[in-house]
């Protein structure tokens, strides 16, 4: 087998990195373009988390081996990899049974992780809030308890590395009492944070703010065109997961609506269901929104995959019926023709300023073509209704009229909203 040559600077940056060597099985479930995107997709979520992919190796079977998730013959390939590259992780692009783990440990003799603790483990770096750490750390116990006896030895000889943040360095193969007892414990405190989070939520709902949640697959651009639009400094990376604790602010439309928009945690493929479960209180984020911006990587070549995705999570969420903008951003790196999957949309490059403002003038199109048309007159003496109806409507005309010591105003309002009732016909 030829060894890698690397250059001074590539061995420096190994040696900060761990090596990671990447399996794959080309199973019945996957086509040859679903498989290398998907390979394509752990190498990133690897790189997000600090490894450095060495090597890839796929086998095309029926189904995956019971055992050792691959068959004996190239599992002992692996293994003189393991040792040729100095491997220190191997992370398998399936979910793994404990059993497998097990055996895949003891064949190989380094540790081994799959996707799904590749993705907790990255939103164990990532998270910033309280919330979001009990949330990353249930996902954790809950995703490791059942496979405590599958990881044996890697488990009890933990030094850190990938797979291995958040819960520490308990030896948790031989406590599952400790483990259960620490599940009961984050859930109480979680119930605290959830009935604080829905306090929020419904004072927002009593002063009838408008609400738009950012969606979309991760890397997709939210964060970027939410700094933009409200003119803030939440994360913004060319990685994965760059955001995991949701962000809102304040957004005024051109007709001066005043809205909140709601930055959320990216989506993606098969994400392990502990987490789905552990982070449901942030995702209903998305739930309480009036609308939903969609944000799809229009130069990705399975952005439509991407987009499937997302859709299907909205309506595990039951949010699939929201009004929705689906935003084709990166519009500046498409580099073949461009077929929209969905509809509406618009095309675009976040960090183009009159592409921002196309944005919010569709979002107010889309709003007022589901509210209700108004007239009516306000007198000079009721500043504040005025003040309200230029907050929470969307004023298309305005003007002052002697005769009638006020304003005619003209706009669109929310069906149920309870300013119609202050209202005088014109």
């Amino acid at each position: 087998m030829q060894k890698l040559q690397l250059t001074g600077l590539e061995k420096e940056v190994l040696l900060m990195e761990e090596k990671v060597l990447i399996i794959a099985v080309h199973h019945s479930g996957y086509d040859e373009q679903r498989l290398q995107f998907s390979i394509e997709e752990l190498q990133s979520l690897t790189e997000t988390a600090k490894g450095s992919v060495l090597k890839v190796v796929t086998q095309k079977r029926e189904k995956i081996h019971r055992a050792l998730y691959m068959g004996e013959g190239k599992i002992e390939e692996i293994r003189e990899m393991v040792e040729e590259l100095e491997i220190d992780l191997v992370i398998s692009n399936d979910e793994l049974s404990a059993g497998q783990m097990r055996n895949l440990n003891e064949r190989l003799g380094v540790r081994i992780i799959d996707r799904s603790q590749l993705i907790l483990d990255i939103f164990a770096q990532r998270a910033n809030t309280k919330e979001g750490k009990l949330q990353v750390e249930l996902a954790q116990y809950q995703y490791m308890l059942p496979r405590l006896h599958g990881q044996g030895q890697a488990l009890s000889r933990l030094g850190g590395g990938i797979g291995t943040r958040g819960p520490g360095e308990t030896k948790l193969e031989s406590d599952r009492r400790h483990i259960r007892r620490r599940i009961d414990e984050i859930k109480r405190r979680l119930t605290t944070v959830v009935n604080q989070r829905e306090q929020y939520r419904k004072r927002r709902r009593e002063n009838r703010a408008f609400q738009i949640a950012i969606v979309g697959y991760t890397n997709a651009g939210k964060s970027t065109i939410f700094n933009r639009l409200t003119q803030s400094t939440s994360l913004e990376e060319n990685q994965l997961f760059a955001t995991l604790d949701p962000m809102s602010r304040q957004l005024r439309l051109p007709s001066g609506l005043q809205t909140i928009i709601t930055d959320t945690v990216g989506f993606i493929q098969d994400l392990p269901t502990s987490l789905i479960a552990a982070f449901r209180s942030t995702l209903e984020e998305v739930t309480e929104a009036d609308f939903i911006l969609h944000m799809i990587d229009a130069s990705h070549p399975d952005q439509v995959q991407h987009q499937k995705t997302v859709l299907k999570l909205l309506e595990d969420l039951n949010a699939q019926n929201i009004p929705m903008l689906t935003v084709y951003n990166k519009e500046d790196l498409i580099m073949e023709e461009f077929i929209p999957h969905a509809h509406p949309f618009i095309k675009i490059s976040a960090y183009k300023e009159n592409d921002l403002d196309k944005v919010l003038k569709k979002i107010e199109e889309m709003i007022t073509e589901s509210w209700e048309g108004y007239r009516t007159i306000v007198p000079e003496s009721q500043g504040k209704l005025l003040q309200q109806l230029k907050q929470y409507t969307i004023i298309q005309e305005q003007q002052y009229e002697e005769e009638l010591e006020g304003y005619t105003v003209k706009g669109y309002i929310a069906h149920d909203h309870p300013l119609k009732n202050g209202m005088k016909e014109s």
